[in-house]
Formats: structure tokens, C-alpha cells, sequence
């Protein structure tokens, strides 16, 4: 018999579990009258927010809007540079340069792939206007190191959070350590919908009233706008259903816990570099990041083997034709590009069997035999 194939990711056993609840919440935004900026975003808003120790959040239509809208609000434009990270999805970059800003890159620890806060205060020139954080593969970036030298220098600072929900940094949680941050709720995510979806989490209560405005076309009533606007608002469908699934959040991150924790048990003497936790972090596991010089073979036979892995990211932005005008060349951040050619994600969802995940774990221990 045919093995059935293993995903990296996979919605369809977590939404049978729930698909009563999340019919009954369509069903209930469908009867209602109000499909754009009604209860359900004002309450997924609010229980988000809270849930993250921040006062105020903004649902909009995608993570890369959260992030550019963040730095909207912030006046983050022409001239102006944003320290980041070339490890990192595109739409941190896209957001950056969708400003008119330029995107500065520093290298990241080997270790968690995460932005390393010692090479922070070398990149900054007096361009530099904002400091945003990728709190990668689950985990948050050293925000301390972050905060002490953004103040130093009068910095602005903005957390993605695309990949953290739930996660936390000497206990608060991602979206919490900044001036603004930023969270997507594409269905792959942590907090993951049925389609796009994002929100800004604010501690300022003036900033959420701005970032109202340009969600909407710069309004704050009907057919006047303030000031120039967008079209980006998060729509009362989706704030139905991840009203539901937000009941689940902390279930889902201890199940990926529970994955990761086997994971390091059954593959720790495989020769795969396994993920680190930094000190101080709780790890929520969007991905399972493991690492080997011979990543391109693994993969190869685990696909022979009906096991889909993925890697993220393959290249790094600043090797991309897209960003060439940022000046950047192939070596200019080694354990950026190393890191690159040998990561790769593991399947992590929390409603993977634990069959399927031992039939990964014996895969993994014959082809590095």
C-alpha cells in the first residue's frame, strides 16, 4: 500500500475539529448586516491585544500591510533606513520598501537565526530611523539588547511577530516590546485563518487611532479623509473565525511543543543540527528548523519517501534581483547565506499524528545512517 503523504503543513484534521464552531460564527456574521468594521473585528481586536499585554489592536487585510502600515504611522519614509534582518520572509522587506525607505541588513546568530543585537549599532548611519525585529520560526529576538540601544540613538522600533504568536521574551509576549508590531494571520500561521488577515498592536492610544485612519482611506468618519489612506481592513469573516481558533492559541502552541519536544528526542543522534532556544525564550514553533550540509539530499529522499519538508528561506534578500538597489552582494552576511543553504523546516502543525511524525523521525535515521 501507498503510504499516505506527510505535509509540512496541513489545515483539513484541525478544521473538522472545529468546523461546528466556525460555521455558527460564519453563519452568525452572514445574518447579521455588517461584513466590514463590525463587532467581530472590534472584539477579535480587543481579546487579541489583550492577549498579547497591549492595549490597542488594528485588524487589517495581511501581515505585509500590518508592517507597513506600522511604519506608515511611525513616518517611516523617503530617506529614511529600517535595520531588519535578510533571513526573513519577503514581505518584511516588500513592507519596508513599499515606504520609500531602504532596507539596512544586519547577519544573524547561528544559533536561532534570529537578528543578532550586537551587529545592531555598526549598521546605524544617520538614516537610520527604525530598528524591525524578526521574531522568527517561533521564537522573539533578543528585545532588551534591541530597546537599550534604539533609545540610545532615538530609534523607533517594530516587531514582526508573522511567526510568534503566543511566543514570548523573558516573559512578555511577542507585540509587546516595542512601539508598534505587527502580526499575520495567513492560514500557515500560529494564529492562522482561512485567508489573509493581520493586525498592528499598539500600546499608544493615539497611534491605534492612526492607524485606523489609513487602514481606511485616511477617514475617521464617512467619505472624508484626514490624511492619505489605504484600503486595508480586516473583514468581519475572518475576525469571526479567529475569534474561535484565538480559544485554541495556547492549546496549539503547547501541541507544537509537544512535536518539537519529540522531534529533539528521537532525532538528537542523527547529525542534524537541531533548534536552539535562547535564554529567556518561550519557543511557540511555527517551524521546526533543522540543519545539515547535505540539507539538498534530505530532501530529495525524504520526497521519495512521500515526505513533504520545506525551507525557510532558501535565499536571502539581499541575493535577490528584486532588491539589488539596496547595494548588498553575495557574502556580505556569511551566516545569513550559510544558514541559507542548509535549513530546512521539519512538519509542524498541531494536528500531526504522532504516527506520521515517527514515520519522519525513521526516515531521517536511514538516510543519515
Amino acid at each position: 500500500m501507498t503510504p499516505v503523504p506527510i505535509q509540512v503543513w496541513d489545515y483539513r484534521e484541525e478544521y473538522e475539529a472545529e468546523r461546528e464552531a466556525i460555521a455558527d460564527a460564519i453563519e452568525r456574521v452572514m445574518r447579521s448586516g455588517r461584513l466590514i468594521l463590525g463587532e467581530n473585528v472590534r472584539n477579535f481586536e480587543e481579546r487579541f491585544a489583550s492577549y498579547c499585554g497591549v492595549r490597542y489592536g488594528v485588524g487589517v487585510n495581511s501581515g505585509t500591510d500590518a508592517l507597513f502600515l506600522a511604519l506608515k504611522a511611525l513616518d517611516i519614509g523617503p530617506g529614511d533606513e529600517v535595520i531588519t534582518v535578510s533571513n526573513t520572509a519577503v514581505p518584511t522587506v516588500a513592507a519596508i520598501i513599499s515606504t520609500g525607505a531602504a532596507a539596512r541588513f544586519v547577519d544573524i546568530d547561528p544559533r536561532t537565526y534570529l537578528m543578532d543585537a550586537a551587529l545592531l549599532e555598526a549598521a546605524i548611519t544617520p538614516r537610520t530611523r527604525c530598528i524591525l525585529a524578526v521574531h522568527l520560526f517561533g521564537q522573539c529576538v533578543r528585545m532588551e539588547d534591541v530597546r537599550v540601544l534604539a533609545q540610545r540613538h532615538d530609534l523607533r522600533v517594530v516587531e514582526d511577530c508573522a511567526q510568534a504568536h503566543g511566543a514570548e521574551r523573558r516573559g512578555v509576549k511577542a507585540g509587546a516590546m516595542s512601539d508598534l508590531a505587527a502580526f499575520s494571520f495567513y492560514p500557515t500561521k500560529i494564529l492562522g485563518g482561512y485567508g489573509d488577515g493581520g493586525m498592528v498592536v499598539a500600546g499608544d492610544e493615539q497611534m491605534a487611532a492612526r492607524l485606523r485612519r489609513l487602514r481606511m482611506y485616511g477617514m475617521e468618519g464617512t467619505y472624508y479623509s484626514e490624511e492619505h489612506g489605504y484600503n486595508s481592513r480586516l473583514d468581519e469573516l475572518h475576525a469571526a473565525i479567529l475569534l474561535t481558533k484565538l480559544d485554541h492559541l495556547d492549546s496549539y502552541i503547547e501541541r507544537r511543543q509537544t512535536i518539537a519536544s519529540r522531534y529533539d528526542e528521537e532525532l538528537a543522534d542523527t547529525g542534524l543540527a537541531l533548534p536552539k532556544t535562547d535564554a529567556g525564550n518561550l519557543h511557540a514553533y511555527y517551524l521546526y528548523v533543522a540543519r545539515h550540509p547535505e540539507r539538498d539530499r534530505i530532501i530529495e529522499e525524504l520526497a521519495r519517501r512521500d515526505i513533504v519538508v520545506n525551507v525557510s528561506y532558501p535565499w536571502p534578500i539581499h541575493v535577490m534581483r528584486a532588491y539589488e538597489s539596496l547595494g548588498y552582494h553575495q557574502g556580505d552576511f556569511p551566516e545569513t547565506e550559510a544558514a541559507a543553504n542548509e535549513i530546512f523546516s521539519l512538519p509542524m502543525y498541531p494536528s500531526l499524528a504522532e504516527a506520521a511524525q515517527a514515520r519522519v523521525c525513521d526516515a531521517l535515521h536511514e538516510i543519515l545512517k
